[in-house]
This record gives structure tokens, C-alpha cells and sequence, in this order.
């Protein structure tokens, strides 16, 4: 071992050095937003390393980081050294060119990065005590130079290359090319070898481990913490009369009739997953929220709505047309413009009003904007999915709500709008809590102490012999509908929740509802079901992926072909016997109707109806009284093949489970498939002599795990032949 009782002699304290080779990072004026791999990393890095600095316990503090000759940028980041502080340096390392190259390019040029990192810490009086090594390609870095010099190795990985990839399948990127470009399999590679090799890996929440880094093979939960970011104490505090004079001051008051009520403010990104739509309509419905507060939406920056991107254009549409629905007009604000430096003024404004602030996201990793207003002095209001449960728990400052239950976040706001005492607890409460568990200096001090044990450690921690799979992803899924499948039998339900839990690190785990994302979400939530891999939503027209609910913006842009919503509603106000569902069950791609049997023409007749006016759609009837009218690509089989395309499944190694007749497309095929006992009346019968669908004896969820005995399904996946007599039907 390097690392001896020798190199800690005469110490004054602590050497810790943090790995983080790309980006362009410089003590001052960090240039965030610059490009993709300029942004929260470079800031965290640097200010953890200013922090950890001002802790009596550390010495000295060192930033490896990439040293880059490139007349393009500045040349601060071609000095081979360069102070934060009395104790902390940024320690630039030569590797590949001189010039800069964005974080996917650096992999072949990261041995000679370790090379010379080595050389350079071996030239040192002192050897660090600790290596911090933060993303994938650092851990590269860091594992090597812990097995080399005996140092162990602490690692953050603020984003990870598995959620990554199902982020850039679902935006339409196909798997070669995000090999190509992101250098995919080499970053999984270096997350896992990572994994292995660290003592501790510190992720932002709770949820962060069980999520993403449950998605690896290296996954040891015992060596992970929790060690949320800091907060910039300096730029967030409470309100001082100042931000009554500033312009987004000016700019909200113009929207307002009565602007000096109390402020209800949320803050996001226009993206269906904020559910700012749900905000809109709890205030809209509720006439004493509307006396007691405005409401204040900053969903980013737009000039026209209609150049924006499909989904931020589709969410703004529809707060602007709820607005209008519930005639909110004089009562909420939705600026078209701020600046990053009117954010902290903005909490401000909310906190001088005596207002709330509101994440009412279906869910939230993290939640940094409910610690921003926390310092600000400002009570908030959160979804209880996520992260905002660890900041509520810490700051005792809200009130957590489930955010698709309209009542429940203005009761919630109201709550605390209606009883001053409670809203200066809140506000104090939230002070002190950022104080003591968001500040950087509570963020150095909790490292510190989550990384003792690691440094008093002498022996060597062997990390468990872990199978390893050969490819990036699951090589089978079990796709099912919700409500006849998995409601009904909590005792199933639970058992076939945990042998999916128990095979996640081979299995997809897939439901496809007629619901929309928000149905399906609530009925889930009530029934205790998490949140699954993807998630195939409205007959088969929306997709999302978890861990964060990302919309596939491919499969949207894929099924938009030839459909003309306007059209197929003024031909359907002909046909007897339907009606239009309620507007909470249509959706952009999914037109709804209730039918009675009675007097409404048969499915094939609709169908002749809509080819004569040369309409091309798919109709789907279940239950026997539900008609879904979706575009001609979509269904819940077009959905789940596409997956299995995108995401390179063998459709043989896929269990799809079905009970009613929207589910049929989905289990035809080269699928596996089982329909379960309760299916609805006969809808499936006709499907038993049809090869590989097998009809479970058992109800509900018990039916889907005898079809994984039967198919013996997470180990040899038993495909049955096609016998002869089939073959030829």
C-alpha cells in the first residue's frame, strides 16, 4: 500500500482531492449554461471544495480537473494551478489535445489523465487521505488511482448512464446513435467498475439510490448515503423591502387586480410532469383561494408560444385556455419573461406577500427550488413523491400533498394562507432548517462525518461477486394492464410486486392503461403500486419512462400521422347511442365516448362510417360500453412493439398480460402472453387457440404469476411451437 503510516506523518490535516475532468471549471465566474457539460457539476464541485475548505479538520483541498489550450475560451483554464481559497487549488492535469472536448470525447484520453494524476500525486510531500471522484468518467479516473496508490475511493455521480439512456430512447435517439455519440457502453462499464471499487457513493435523496442506482448491477445500498447539495445562502434569504421595486415586481403587478394579496407561487420548467395544469385548476375551482391569493406561474421563457417544442407548447396552451375557463383573469400572473437573477427575488416577493410556494410535480428527485424558497422565508406546498418528503421531514416548513388530488392542494394552501401563526412557524422553521441541512457548510460538515468511517477503515472492502449482463438493458419485460390485472387481489398484487422487485436487474416492469397518465398515476398511488420502468398510458398513445416520467416525445411525434381530432368528433356527433366522456378521460391523441349498446350502431358499422369519410384511426370497444378512437399508429400493441424495437427486446421475451379487449393487439404475435381468469365477460375467448396465449386459472395479478411458472419466464423462457394445425389457420 502507497498510502503508509510514513506519508501521514507531521499532517496538519486533511488532503482530499476531488476528480472532475470535464466541463470548463474555474474558481470565479463559472460559466454555467455554456454547453451541456457546463453546468450544477462544475458549480457543486467548486463550492464543495470551498466549503470542505473551511472546515477546521481539512488542510488542504485539490480539484483535478482537465487542462485545456483552446484560443476558443478563456485561458484561465489552460493554468496549471489556480486558488479558490488559503486551502483550496483547482489542479489542472494534461490529457489528449490541447483543445476543448465535450465529456463523450475524453474517454480514450482518460488513462492518460490517471497516468498523469498519478504522477503528479506521487510527487506530493503528503498523499491525499481520500479520492472524491464525481460523474462517470471521473470514477474511471478515481478507481484507478485508488487500486494504484491504496486510497479508497468516495464517488458522486450526479447523473447516471442507464437513465440517461432511456431519457435520449424516449426523445427519439436511436441505440446506435447514442452509442455513437454518448459512448454509452463505456460509461455503464465505468459506472459499474466504480460502484465496485467505492467506499461510499453519495447521492441527493433516498429515492436517488433506490431508483437509478437500483438499476446496476454494483448496486450496494449499505456503502451509499444521502448528502443532499448546498444552497447559496448569499443570494437566497428572507425579504428586506428591496424586492418591492424591482422590474419582475413591476412585471407581475400588471397582470394583477388586487396585487397586493398574498402570492401562491410556482416555479418550473412548462413540461406536462410540473402538473401545473392541476395547480391551475385547484384554483380555479375554489373561490375562497381565489379571495384569500393571486396565483403566480413562471413556466420559463417564451416569445411565441407557437415556435416552442411540441410538449412545453401544448402545456402553456392549456394553462392559458384553464385560465380562461375559470376566468382567472386579474387573478393570476404568468409573465412571459425573468431572468435567472429575478428567481430569488421572485421568492422574496412570495415571502414579503405572506404567500406559499407550490411543486406540485407528479414527481420531484430532488425539489431544489422548495430549499431556495425555504431560504427565502417562504412556506411551501409539495408533492409528496420524491424529494420533497426528505426537505419537508428536515425543515418542518409545509405541507406535502398528493398532486393529482385537486382538493388536497387547496386544502393545503388554504391551510396555510388562512392561519398566520402557522405561517410564520412554517417560514422560521424553514430558515433554520436550510440552515442546518442545506447550507455548504452543513453539506461539508455531513461529508465529513459520512466519510470518517471510510478513512478510519484499515482493512480492504472486497465488494460482492455481482452476475454481470452482457448488454445495457433488460433482455425481457412483463407488460400488464392495471385495472383488470393488478386491482382486485391485494394479496396477489403484493406478491406479484415483489417477485418483479426481486428481477429487476433482468426485467422491465411495463403497465399499459386505457387511463390517462393522471388516472393511472392516482389508481397506482391508492393501490400501493410503484411507479414501473414505462409506463403506456390512453389505449396505448402516450409512453413515459421512469424514474422521472419521460415523455417519449418519438412515439408522439410517430403516431401524429394522419390524425385529425376536429374531423372524427364532427363526424361522431351523427352516431346515436354515444357520448362524448368527460374531458378529464380525452387526451391529445385519444378520443373517448361512452356507448349504449341499445341504440348505438356496431363497432363495424362505426368503422364503415369513418373509412367513408376517409379517416384513418383505431377503434377500440371494452367493457361494453367504452369506445377509445386513437390514431391509426397507436394502440397498446403498436406501443409495446416499439418499445421492444427502441429498446432491443426480443418480442419472445415478453410477457404481456391482458383481461379486456383493448389489451388483444398487445398479446397477438411473437409475444408472450397470458389472459387472466377475471378477464371481462368474453371479450378474450376467442384468443384460446391462439399459440403462446396462455388462459391463467387464476384472477388478477395471481394470474400473471402463474403464467411466469408456466413460461418459466425469468429463467429459460420457454417459447411454445407453433404446432402445424395453427400454423396454417
Amino acid at each position: 500500500m502507497e498510502n503508509s503510516t510514513a506519508n501521514k506523518t507531521d499532517k496538519k490535516g486533511l488532503y482530499l482531492v476531488l476528480i472532475s475532468p470535464h466541463g470548463l471549471i474555474r474558481s470565479k465566474n463559472l460559466e454555467l449554461g455554456r454547453d451541456a457539460d457546463t453546468g450544477g457539476q462544475t458549480k457543486y464541485v467548486v463550492e464543495l471544495a470551498s466549503a470542505l475548505a473551511e472546515r477546521s479538520e481539512v488542510h488542504r483541498v485539490e480539484i483535478l480537473t482537465r487542462r485545456i489550450f483552446d484560443s476558443e475560451i478563456s485561458a484561465d483554464y489552460s493554468r496549471s494551478r489556480e486558488k479558490i481559497n488559503d486551502k483550496a487549488s483547482i489542479v489542472r492535469i494534461e490529457a489528449g489535445p490541447e483543445e476543448y472536448l465535450r465529456k463523450e470525447m475524453l474517454w480514450n484520453h482518460l488513462d492518460s489523465f490517471s497516468d498523469n494524476a498519478l504522477e503528479y500525486l506521487r510527487e506530493q510531500k503528503q498523499l491525499p487521505e481520500l479520492i472524491h471522484s464525481h460523474y462517470a468518467d471521473a470514477g474511471y479516473i478515481g478507481t484507478r488511482l485508488s487500486n494504484q496508490l491504496g486510497i479508497p475511493l468516495v464517488h458522486t455521480g450526479h447523473s447516471l448512464g442507464r437513465v440517461k439512456r432511456r431519457r435520449l430512447l424516449a426523445s427519439g435517439v436511436k441505440r446506435d446513435e447514442i452509442e455513437k455519440r454518448y459512448n454509452m457502453s463505456r460509461r455503464i462499464d465505468a459506472e459499474e467498475e466504480t460502484l465496485a471499487a467505492a467506499r461510499l457513493v453519495i447521492a441527493s435523496t433516498r429515492n436517488e439510490i433506490e431508483e437509478q442506482y437500483g438499476l446496476y448491477d454494483q448496486y450496494q445500498p449499505d456503502h451509499m448515503t444521502v448528502n443532499p447539495p448546498g444552497t447559496d445562502l448569499e443570494k437566497f434569504y428572507p425579504p428586506t423591502g428591496e424586492e418591492r421595486e424591482s422590474s419582475i415586481a413591476a412585471e407581475i403587478q400588471r397582470f394583477l387586480r388586487e396585487p397586493g394579496k398574498p402570492f401562491i407561487l410556482a416555479l418550473s420548467r412548462p413540461d406536462e410532469r410540473k402538473n401545473i395544469r392541476t395547480l391551475v385548476k385547484a384554483y380555479g375551482k375554489s373561490s375562497e383561494l381565489q379571495k384569500m391569493a393571486n396565483l403566480v406561474i413562471i413556466a420559463g421563457n417564451r416569445d411565441d408560444i407557437r415556435e416552442m417544442d411540441t410538449g412545453p407548447q401544448d402545456v402553456l396552451k392549456d394553462l392559458l385556455l384553464l385560465i380562461d375557463r375559470y376566468d382567472l383573469y386579474g387573478r393570476v400572473a404568468m409573465p412571459k419573461h425573468h431572468r435567472p437573477e429575478d428567481v430569488p427575488v421572485l421568492y422574496r416577493l412570495a415571502a414579503d406577500s405572506h404567500g406559499v410556494f407550490i411543486n406540485p410535480a407528479l414527481t420531484e428527485p430532488f425539489g431544489l427550488t422548495l430549499i431556495e424558497a425555504a431560504a427565502s422565508g417562504l412556506p411551501i406546498v409539495a408533492t409528496e413523491d420524491g424529494g420533497p418528503s426528505d426537505i419537508i421531514s428536515n425543515c418542518k416548513n409545509g405541507i406535502l400533498i398528493d398532486p393529482l388530488e385537486i382538493q388536497d392542494i387547496s386544502k393545503a394552501l388554504l391551510k396555510i394562507l388562512c392561519d398566520t401563526n402557522l405561517w410564520h412557524q412554517y417560514a422560521e422553521s424553514g430558515l433554520a432548517g436550510v440552515t442546518r441541512y442545506y447550507s455548504w457548510e452543513s453539506h461539508a460538515k455531513r461529508f465529513l462525518d459520512r466519510v470518517r468511517p471510510v478513512l478510519e477503515q484499515v482493512e480492504d472492502l472486497i465488494p460482492p461477486r455481482l452476475a454481470r449482463r452482457p448488454m445495457l438493458h433488460h433482455d425481457r419485460a412483463i407488460f400488464t394492464d392495471l385495472d383488470q390485472n393488478l386491482l382486485g387481489d391485494p394479496k396477489s398484487l403484493a406478491e406479484f410486486l415483489r417477485v418483479m422487485k426481486d428481477n429487476r436487474k433482468c426485467s422491465t416492469f411495463g403497465i399499459a392503461t386505457g387511463r390517462s397518465l393522471q388516472s393511472a398515476l392516482k389508481i397506482m398511488r391508492r393501490y400501493g403500486i410503484p411507479q414501473p420502468d414505462v409506463l403506456i398510458t390512453s389505449v396505448g398513445t402516450a409512453i413515459h419512462y421512469a424514474p422521472q416520467l419521460t415523455a417519449d416525445s418519438a412515439w408522439a411525434r410517430h403516431i401524429d400521422y394522419l390524425w385529425q381530432p376536429k374531423r372524427v368528433r364532427k363526424l361522431m356527433e351523427s352516431v346515436p347511442g354515444i357520448e362524448l366522456q368527460s374531458s378529464s378521460d380525452q387526451s391529445k391523441y385519444k378520443i373517448s365516448y361512452n356507448i349504449d349498446p341499445q341504440h348505438a350502431p356496431s363497432l363495424e358499422e362505426i368503422y364503415t362510417l369513418i373509412r367513408q369519410d376517409e379517416l384513418s384511426v383505431n377503434l377500440f370497444f371494452s367493457f361494453g360500453q367504452f369506445l377509445d378512437i386513437v390514431p391509426i399508429r397507436a394502440s397498446k400493441g403498436f406501443a409495446l412493439r416499439y418499445f421492444a424495437d427502441t429498446w432491443d427486446i426480443q418480442l419472445d421475451h415478453i410477457l404481456a398480460a391482458g383481461g379486456s379487449g383493448t389489451d388483444e393487439d398487445m398479446m397477438r404475435g411473437n409475444t408472450l402472453a397470458v389472459v387472466v381468469a377475471n378477464r371481462h365477460d368474453e371479450e378474450l375467448s376467442h384468443l384460446t387457440d391462439v399459440d403462446r396465449i396462455y388462459f391463467a386459472g387464476e384472477s388478477h395479478a395471481a394470474g400473471i404469476l402463474e403464467a411466469i411458472d408456466h413460461y418459466d419466464f425469468f429463467n429459460e423462457c420457454i417459447v411454445p411451437e407453433i404446432t402445424e394445425s395453427k400454423a396454417g389457420t
